[in-house]
């Protein structure tokens, strides 16, 4: 077996710390050569010590201050960067095979462009970058012949169910669990707090994306990743909502046939398909016993108590640049709640009211897209003051 070199950004979050999990499982098969985080210098400087990376870098420049003093200390010789400088050199470092995108937001849209610009594989879990530049991102995959392949479980689960497929007029079915508030009222919506929207009835995730979950915003960027993935039209993906996420996504086809892909709600087994594929390597991970199901179920999502899935469904249909700055607007809305700014349905009116005064490019560039992104982020922080006013 040849080992793979990877690289991969957001080590010390959850999708990085499970890709390490994944490394630890197969040593023979995985090398870690570069490794970048945001700002939790002690967990990354941990991190560097085990797998011995030959490059390392962290978006907070305190941060890589505090990493490079304790690296010199301990007499370990790694260079330091800092800043998106940083994920970009980690992205394209020399050796890597496979960069593994576990930033969460838009940041992670340059490294993976420069990457790709690189020759590099790509194992993506920052769903931001294909919402932002989906045809653009897709378009210079082709061009330069390498691989991104999901590590999203519905995505990854989608992956699988079409291999070897007649995928002409297939239909795509994401699930999603409905979050914690899936039986909430718009009254209960209304009071719902950081802390409630963090705690996830069935995943182990990042707060942003649990955030996103709560509100269906991350289903709705989902189906504007999979139409980019897959090459699918949104009149052929739909979304239901699937409590106990066992069935993590599914493909019904012409003949009405539908093939799912089902598991234990576990990041590590997509993480390690994506690294492994085409083969399948064993692994230790819960195995799912299939006789202690209770029942498997299924509704409509709805629409008025979750409007952010419908906003980013919106987005995705108009495409140009509404997506980045839905996301972006998104992304500034998520953070506001998280410090307790504004109310958890706020986060939807902020979107809402972004899109709304956004002027639409039709076919953008890589910078009209971080343009809009950054005008969407001004905008939705002028709103979050606006709403916070208006609450005292």
């Amino acid at each position: 077996m040849l080992t793979k070199a990877i690289a991969i950004l957001g080590s010390t979050g959850s999708i990085g710390k499970q890709t390490l999990e994944v490394v630890d499982q197969h040593p023979q098969a995985l090398q870690v050569v570069a490794l970048a985080a945001h700002s939790n210098w002690q967990e990354l400087l941990e991190q560097t010590k085990k797998y011995k990376p030959s490059l390392v870098a962290m978006m907070d420049s305190t941060g890589a201050q505090e990493l490079a003093q304790a690296l010199y200390e301990q007499a370990i010789d790694v260079p330091v960067m800092v800043g998106e400088e940083g994920l970009i050199a980690v992205a394209t470092h020399e050796q890597a095979d496979t960069v593994v995108t576990a930033v969460s937001g838009a940041i992670g849209l340059r490294p993976t462009v420069s990457a790709i610009e690189q020759g590099k594989n790509i194992a993506l879990a920052n769903k931001e970058t294909l919402v932002a530049a989906g045809a653009l991102i897709m378009d210079m995959v082709k061009e330069k012949g390498v691989s991104l392949l999901p590590v999203d479980s519905e995505h990854s689960a989608i992956f699988q169910c079409i291999q070897q497929q007649d995928c002409e007029q297939a239909r795509l079915i994401l699930t999603a669990s409905g979050g914690p508030f899936r039986d909430y009222s718009l009254e209960q919506l209304k009071k719902v707090t950081a802390e409630d929207a963090l705690r996830h009835p069935n995943w182990r995730m990042g707060p942003k994306i649990t955030i996103d979950s709560a509100t269906l915003m991350n289903k709705g960027l989902e189906v504007i990743e999979a139409r980019w993935l897959f090459d699918v039209d949104f009149d052929r993906i739909d979304v239901l909502i699937h409590p106990q996420s066992i069935i993590h996504s599914m493909v019904e086809f012409t003949d009405r046939s539908v093939i799912a892909q089902l598991g234990l709600p576990d990041m590590r087994l997509p993480i390690q398909y994506a690294l492994s594929y085409p083969q399948r390597w064993e692994s230790c991970w819960p195995k799912l016993d299939l006789t202690t199901l209770t029942g498997l179920t299924f509704q409509q999502p709805d629409y008025k108590r979750f409007p952010a899935l419908e906003l980013a469904l919106e987005a995705g249909r108009a495409d140009g640049s509404m997506p980045a700055v839905m996301n972006g607007a998104n992304e500034v809305a998520v953070h506001a709640f998280l410090q307790r700014k504004i109310g958890f349905m706020d986060i939807p009116k902020i979107v809402k009211e972004t899109m709304n005064r956004h002027e639409w490019v039709a076919k953008p560039q890589l910078a009209h897209i971080q343009e809009a992104d950054q005008w969407a982020r001004e905008f939705a922080i002028s709103m979050v003051k606006l709403t916070r006013e208006d609450s005292e």
